[in-house]
């Protein structure tokens, strides 16, 4: 699961990215670009309990959602450089497990089903979770995140920096649902500054991995304008070409994010 990000300004994939999906059908719904990290080749892994556990987790992490359609077979096959059959294996036990249902016609294929819900899955994560593993998965995504912009405020052109802003900037034109994508991609983006095509893979992948806890702690507009306001610290360190002020403000995040989960643990009933 190692892509490169996509230019900003759309959802699109990188056109013609290792692993991505074919380009859609004009007037397709293109892809996030989170959904690319989990439609990367699987291998020598090729087995349908692989292909099976990346879709699983695409829909409980909200990277594929509730009523969309998923790829065709070819194309997943394609994308994770198994064999159609693989694949067909595949969307059989997810389609047992109810994430997925398959419709026929000139329209039909394999959609999502309209109750998934990611918020769910990350709350039963977080729930059987102890506060050591919790504290651990966010020293990982802030020492990823953290190296990165601090390369970034060492490297990144003032034209770049400012692109970035005005990603952000837009926030309030969109709904929660775009804002939170808005807000992984922006990370991608600030990573991707680095000029480290390596952090920049592991900060797509991670942040995949973190967004639904993100999502469980910012479930509203004030979350997510907390949120917003933390990136735009960082932002505003890197276009300062502070990497010690950045990477403090990246750090700062992770640990608010992952004492709001632990207290959000504390707090359910047992």
């Amino acid at each position: 699961m190692e892509p490169l990000p996509s230019p900003p300004e759309t959802d699109a994939p990188v056109t013609g990215a290792p692993g991505a999906p074919a380009r859609a059908r004009p007037g397709a719904r293109q892809p996030h670009r989170l959904q690319g990290a989990l439609f990367q080749p699987i291998g020598d892994e090729g087995r349908a309990e692989m292909v099976e556990r990346r879709l699983v987790d695409a829909i409980n992490r909200g990277h594929l959602r509730a009523g969309e359609r998923l790829p065709s077979e070819s194309e997943l096959a394609r994308s994770f450089g198994v064999a159609p059959v693989t694949v067909r294996e595949a969307l059989l036990a997810v389609r047992g497990r109810g994430l997925i249902v398959t419709r026929r016609g000139r329209n039909g294929g394999s959609f999502v089903v309209d109750d998934a819900d990611p918020l769910a899955f990350a709350r039963a994560a977080v729930m059987k979770s102890s506060r050591l593993a919790l504290r651990d998965m966010g020293a990982h995504y802030a020492a990823i995140t953290a190296a990165a912009v601090r390369l970034a405020a060492r490297r990144a052109d003032e034209s770049e920096t400012r692109t970035v802003r005005r990603r952000l900037e837009r926030i309030d034109e969109l709904d929660p649902e775009q804002q939170r994508r808005l807000l992984d991609d922006v990370q991608v983006e600030l990573a991707s500054l680095s000029q480290s095509a390596r952090l920049t893979r592991e900060q797509m992948k991670l942040q995949a991995e973190f967004s639904p806890y993100l999502r469980l702690v910012a479930p509203d507009h004030d979350g997510l304008r907390r949120q917003a306001d933390s990136i735009r610290a960082i932002i505003d360190a890197v276009e300062n070409a502070d990497p010690d002020a950045a990477g403090r403000r990246c750090e700062q995040m992770v640990t608010d994010v992952i004492d709001a989960l632990i207290e959000l643990q504390t707090a359910a009933p047992r």
